[in-house]
């Protein structure tokens, strides 16, 4: 079920009013060259006469005597003495010093003669005794340092409020962590309806409240009834939760605050929580309204834990969300729509009446409801006289709405590459084997060896599938390397919907998944890693049917788990609620299970041999299997005499 693009609400450009009669650029221009000129004027200012080389002061003394200085500068500590013409020249040539101006030496201050001593020379003396500050450079500096920080702190306090106009309030990230990051629908509304919504009835039903009572409050509240303050969506990924949310707004034509539970949560503390206070008081002055947080689960996890993985932060926007749920009247209009796919982690208290209280499933739609889906998303594409729907939605078992959408989206890619004027029943069946095992890798050449390795293994599943009742009938087989690391692979449709499956079934499956590596061991009398998925989707399914099913001989009908509780996973705990004695006989009955089930895998393709190098020679000719010819060699496989009782028993 894929969401529409939602309409993303704009705001108009504002003019910047700038104190300097320009832009924002002009402005910023405008104060880098005051900032770099008075910067420029304070360090010649402080640093006062430039270009001086230190010489010793007895050194300067003999240059007065000799009459090779006209002027002098007496600070507190030193002396600049500004030499002749004559004398620059020859101490450049001296000391091999181009950049030469003046002398300079520290000052003595017990030295009396010095005065005379220029005095008698004829040598201009200016004294100043504030070093580099004198003729009012300390109050210039001042002046200079204020203007400086006036300037600074005006530039930042408007870029923190957005550089909007006076008055006009602004959008800055800086000024307004505090505030709702929620996106606000009101007059265009969300642009999606229930009509956009497919194969999820009994959810729809349960929303059809909300809507009621947005349009008609009166209608539930004359008999003092209350309309529940939260309603939780909870499904798997892409199953269409986040689109029922924006459905239920478009139905009820009310503002609509959208946003996800990852807006509340920043780097400062007390951020998020000062978020959800700004975003309810938005919504009791806008209401009625719908607020939607979707992906609920960022800061709805259960509290607690060690101290090291405690989010203060996080925690502090749960208990603000907790509050103001209880703080607002339910008859004021506001309801509070939340999605997760991890409703295990939320904290209990989130989910206690008066809060959330219902809890609304959106599972993974049935084969009406597929097809159902797949009509809403087929409505902007060209469809061929030979698609049928029903056929596609057969061919998905276990698809959500998400993945539903992109075989539409990948049927239409692949007919306009192929400049089909029409999407055709084949791009259908090519977009879902693309969704299901990957695209096409016709560029991987795989060895003579290998290919023989990859048709036997394949050939192996598909015989060992057409053999047992509980598995699933075969609709194509590949050796074409598909994905990342998908050499070959044997497609599989199921010819219903099963909500409940059996051991017998569990057996089959098993025995399927073990067929190509059976097939490799007999015909090669050596296996492959071409199995490592199969191996550890066997070892996952036997392992289910010991420790939860109860389908074990040795266990019984016990049902044990090695997922800790939520809680003990927020303290960093991995717990298992069985002793080691009974790890080691789940161990022995999952590792018996299986070694059986190969066994029988075995027998039956020992019995299917003469075909299983057929279908193999086949694959390698052809690459692919489908349709009459592969119909016509399934038609020949030996069925399995299941023997009386069950394996375990």
């Amino acid at each position: 079920m894929d969401e529409k693009e939602e309409p993303k609400p704009s705001r108009p450009p504002q003019e910047n009013p700038d104190p300097f009669g320009g832009t924002f650029g002009s402005r910023t221009l405008w104060i880098a060259v005051l900032l770099g000129v008075s910067t420029l004027l304070i360090f010649q200012y402080i640093q006062g006469p430039g270009a001086t080389t230190t010489i010793p002061y007895s050194d300067l003394k003999e240059r007065i005597r000799e009459g090779e200085v006209t002027e002098v500068l007496i600070t507190e500590r030193s002396i600049v003495a500004e030499p002749t013409e004559e004398a620059r020249d020859a101490f450049r040539v001296a000391d091999e010093d181009d950049g030469f101006e003046r002398w300079e030496a520290t000052r003595l201050v017990e030295d009396d003669g010095l005065i005379p001593l220029l005095e008698t020379q004829g040598v201009e003396v200016t004294v100043r005794y504030e070093q580099g500050c004198g003729d009012g450079g300390v109050m210039w500096l001042l002046l200079f340092g204020l203007l400086f920080l006036f300037l600074f702190w005006g530039f930042l306090i408007r870029r923190m409020q957005g550089m909007g106009p006076p008055g006009g309030g602004g959008n800055s990230p800086v000024m307004s962590f505090g505030k709702s990051k929620a996106r606000v629908y009101v007059e265009e509304g969300t642009g999606v309806t229930f009509d956009d919504v497919a194969g999820v009835d009994e959810a729809k039903e349960e929303l059809r409240e909300i809507i009621q009572f947005l349009r008609e409050p009166s209608r539930f509240t004359r008999l003092g009834g209350k309309v529940p303050k939260g309603v939780l969506l909870v499904g798997p990924p892409g199953t269409g939760k986040t689109l029922l949310g924006k459905a239920v707004a478009g139905e009820a034509e009310v503002p609509f605050f959208n946003l996800s539970g990852s807006d509340f949560v920043e780097m400062f503390v007390g951020v998020g929580a000062a978020r959800v206070r700004d975003l309810f008081q938005q919504a009791q002055d806008n209401a009625p309204c719908i607020i939607f947080v979707d992906e609920l689960d960022a800061i709805g996890k259960t509290r607690g834990g060690s101290g090291y993985q405690t989010n203060e932060e996080r925690e502090q926007t749960l208990n603000a969300l907790l509050v103001e749920m209880d703080g607002f009247d339910a008859r004021s209009g506001v309801i509070i729509l939340a999605a997760t796919n991890r409703p295990e982690v939320l904290d209990p208290a989130l989910l206690r009446s008066g809060r959330f209280d219902r809890q609304v499933v959106v599972d993974r739609p049935d084969k009406r409801g597929r097809h159902q889906i797949l009509k809403v998303h087929a409505r902007s594409v060209v469809m061929g006289p030979d698609v049928d729907l029903e056929v596609v939605a057969a061919q998905t078992p276990g698809f959500v709405g998400a993945d539903l959408a992109n075989v539409v989206n990948e049927a239409a890619l692949l007919a306009a590459r192929k400049n089909k004027d029409a999407v055709e029943l084949e791009d259908f069946q090519a977009a879902i084997e693309r969704v299901i095992a990957g695209l096409e890798k016709k560029s991987r050449r795989l060895s003579e060896k290998e290919t023989n390795i990859v048709a036997y293994h394949e050939a192996g599943h598909a015989i060992v599938a057409g053999a047992l009742e509980g598995a699933d009938p075969v609709h194509k087989i590949s050796i074409v390397s598909r994905g990342i690391g998908a050499l070959g692979y044997t497609l599989q449709v199921p010819l219903e919907d099963r909500y409940l499956v059996t051991r017998q079934e569990l057996e089959d499956k098993i025995c399927m998944l073990l067929g190509g590596r059976a097939a490799e061991e007999i015909i090669f009398g050596d296996v492959s890693s071409g199995a490592s998925n199969d191996l550890q989707r066997v070892t996952d399914i036997a392992r289910r049917m010991v420790l939860q099913y109860g389908m074990g001989k040795a266990i019984g009908n016990l049902a044990y788990s090695d997922d800790p509780s939520p809680f003990l996973q927020s303290m960093g705990m991995n717990t298992r609620s069985y002793s080691d004695r009974t790890a080691e006989m789940i161990d022995d009955e999952v590792h018996t299970l299986v070694d059986e089930l190969y066994g029988r895998t075995r027998e039956l393709l020992e019995k299917n041999g003469e075909l299983l190098h057929e279908m193999a020679s086949t694959l390698k000719a052809e690459e692919v299997l489908e349709g009459a010819a592969l119909e016509a060699l399934m038609d020949r496989v030996i069925p399995f005499s299941r023997p009386d009782g069950d394996l375990l028993r």
